[in-house]
């Protein structure tokens, strides 16, 4: 099917792509699938397995059209989150079928839809240019879904041990909140999780003299995460924010107090912190917390630990004018909207381009991703395509 595959189309190309059940770690043919339609325009298509104990194996896919410079990448995931109850789907999670000038299917917008239209304007300007003034490549990765540990950050690291250097970078995430032509991401905010654990005394409710409840404890130092504020924020980012995820004891009997108590927290933050400063703060807050609460008191000290999560995400601010410039120009000149620069939402695999070169995030409209019936309009991966020709003319100077 792929042979006969019409790439300058992204309806078709989508729908080849849905078709592959790759829920993350799976590759379920979808990067064979996506190789098969970069070969034909001339790229150089390497597959990559990565590997660490604990973690399942991953597939990746790195492509490169061209050997000159300005190099430009486009990075984004083939992996796709799980479809839930299948039989809530109105048409099946991998049939790409098209209903009401729709396209169904999981993965529509997050982000094989982006893939799709990448491919389609590629395969647009070698038809009318032939091979780029500079070069084009494909990072694609099978976990972005997933762990996020045998994916992007370590086909980076492979492919720059190559010797391969980019100018520039293009996420196709769906970053618009309402419509083509929104927004687009030029950074991303931190991200930090941890889980607090307070040790108290087991006994029973009726002699809790004999006891230490952890429940008290940990309600007072989950307090002290949540105020003061830690900033106002900044004039690139919205004010850091700290939720509590799950407060847990484990425990069944009404007449027990227990001898644990556990929460879990994630903090999005800005660029006022680094994560290890965010890090002080929070063991501070949490030391001072629980000084407090056993103030005067001849009762032990609150008996608390802090384990966090490996591998925080760091947050960045782009500052590529000539990037940035390059996709709202090409954004105003399709849509006519000049797309607001925002640094709001989740993490990304951007968050290990940063390191290699400056990237942005510009992809569909996001409001069905990881949703049953998640769907995109057709006339919008057509608008998505022409956005990404123009800004690829305008990338290289056409």
């Amino acid at each position: 099917m792929t042979e006969r595959l019409d790439t300058t189309n992204p309806v078709e190309a989508l729908a080849a792509l849905i078709r592959c059940p790759s829920v993350t770690p799976d590759e379920g043919g979808a990067l064979a699938t996506l190789e098969a339609m970069l070969e034909p325009l001339g790229f150089a298509v390497e597959r990559v397995t990565f590997r660490e104990p604990g973690t399942p194996d991953v597939e990746n896919l790195y492509a490169r059209l061209g050997t000159a410079s300005p190099h430009i990448m486009f990075a984004g995931h083939t992996d796709v989150v799980p479809v839930g109850d299948a039989r809530s789907w109105t048409h099946g999670p991998f049939d790409a079928a098209i209903v009401n000038g729709e396209m169904v299917g999981r993965g529509a917008v997050d982000m094989k839809g982006g893939i799709a239209c990448f491919v389609a304007a590629c395969a647009r300007n070698v038809a009318r240019h032939g091979a780029p003034s500079g070069s084009i490549s494909f990072l694609i990765t099978g976990d972005e879904e997933g762990p996020s540990i045998n994916g992007t950050a370590k086909l980076l690291e492979w492919a720059a041990g190559k010797g391969e250097r980019w100018d520039g970078c293009v996420v196709g995430e769906p970053t618009n909140p309402a419509a083509l032509g929104d927004m687009i991401k030029i950074g991303r905010r931190g991200s930090l999780s941890a889980t607090l654990v307070v040790n108290g005394v087991q006994g029973h409710v009726a002699y809790p003299h004999l006891a230490d409840n952890p429940v008290h404890s940990i309600l007072s130092l989950c307090q002290a995460l949540l105020a003061p504020a830690f900033d106002e924020g900044t004039d690139n980012f919205p004010p850091t924010n700290l939720e509590v995820t799950s407060i847990d004891v484990g425990n069944a009997a009404t007449n027990v107090i227990p001898a644990r108590a556990t929460a879990a927290f994630n903090v999005r933050f800005n660029d006022v912190w680094e994560a290890e400063t965010l890090q002080t703060e929070i063991h501070n807050r949490l030391d001072r917390a629980a000084e407090d609460l056993r103030a005067g008191s001849s009762a032990s000290p609150v008996d608390f630990e802090v384990q966090w999560r490996e591998r925080p995400s760091h947050v960045f601010l782009t500052r590529d004018e000539n990037l940035i410039a390059t996709m709202q120009d090409a954004v105003t000149a399709v849509t006519g909207s000049k797309a607001a620069l925002s640094t709001t939402g989740g993490t990304s695999d951007a968050r290990f381009i940063k390191d290699y070169c400056p990237v942005v995030e510009f992809g569909l409209v996001g409001k069905t991703m990881h949703m049953v019936d998640e769907r995109v309009a057709l006339a919008d991966l057509e608008t998505l395509t022409t956005i990404y020709s123009d800004f690829l003319d305008r990338w290289f100077g056409g």
